[in-house]
């Protein structure tokens, strides 16, 4: 099982976290199972971009961006070139390292 390394992030995983996870399985199951509290305000239906996640490390071992995601992702806050929706992008066999960035598009973190 590969392992997922979730950096620091300061309202939702201050320490950060490394848990391994089963391919096929995505992000924001992973996260939620290990009590990371990602947002996911459609209830995971690829309907908004709350779940926005940045892979730094192990991005193309992830299952393909499907053009709905695409779409999605142009509306998130911080896009980067490896940005993926957590509900969407599911594991493959290769560690992968994971951003959960402070803002989305229906919160902002103000302290």
């Amino acid at each position: 099982m590969p392992n997922i390394i979730f950096y620091p992030q300061k309202f939702i995983l201050p320490h950060g976290l490394t848990v391994q996870g089963k391919s096929g399985k995505t992000i924001l199951d992973i996260a939620l199972s290990n009590k990371i509290n990602m947002e996911h305000a459609c209830e995971k239906s690829c309907a908004c971009c709350t779940c926005h996640c940045i892979i730094r490390k192990g991005f193309f071992s992830l299952s393909p961006c499907q053009e709905k995601e695409e779409d999605l992702l142009d509306k998130a806050w911080g896009l980067e070139k490896y940005s993926r929706l957590g509900c969407q992008a599911r594991l493959g066999n290769e560690d992968i390292e994971v951003e959960i960035p402070l803002y989305h598009v229906n919160h902002v973190n103000e302290q």
